[in-house]
């Protein structure tokens, strides 16, 4: 299964937020297992990059982003993504856009802590627990 993780679910992992890193921590063992294929969209990277350099320093941060991309793959935001989040029924741009990059890149489901936000996503939409339950 090909999925897209939202950047809550990323940051989950790398700041090991509990109780929620345990399923966040799961589904990236997923990934590097080869049992789903992971993708981060373009804007989550730059947006997880700002917050680790801000909480880290930029020689730290670094190494934990080039870790990201060569474990997962990036669904790139061109005009089509942007259009199609603007036409959208998705309250908050920003969901709609990683809707969008997930759709265009081949993704099956979007993997976010906040599937309310979610409701009107023109994909499928799991919480990590739901997604961990679907992949047994």
């Amino acid at each position: 299964m090909k999925v897209l993780l939202d950047t809550n679910v990323v940051l989950d992992v790398l700041l090991d937020r509990k109780p929620h890193v345990a399923d966040a921590a799961r589904i990236f063992r997923l990934v590097e297992e080869g049992r789903a294929t992971g993708l981060l969209c373009a804007t989550t990277l730059t947006t997880l990059d700002y917050l680790l350099t801000q909480s880290l320093g930029r020689s730290d941060a670094r190494p934990i982003m080039a870790r990201l991309l060569r474990l997962f793959e990036i669904a790139p935001v061109t005009r089509a993504v942007i259009e199609g989040a603007l036409r959208s029924e998705m309250a908050d741009f920003e969901d709609g856009v990683l809707v969008q990059a997930a759709r265009q890149a081949g993704a099956d489901a979007v993997i976010t802590r906040n599937v309310r936000d979610f409701a009107k996503a023109a994909c499928s939409v799991f919480d990590p627990a739901q997604f961990l339950a679907q992949m047994r």
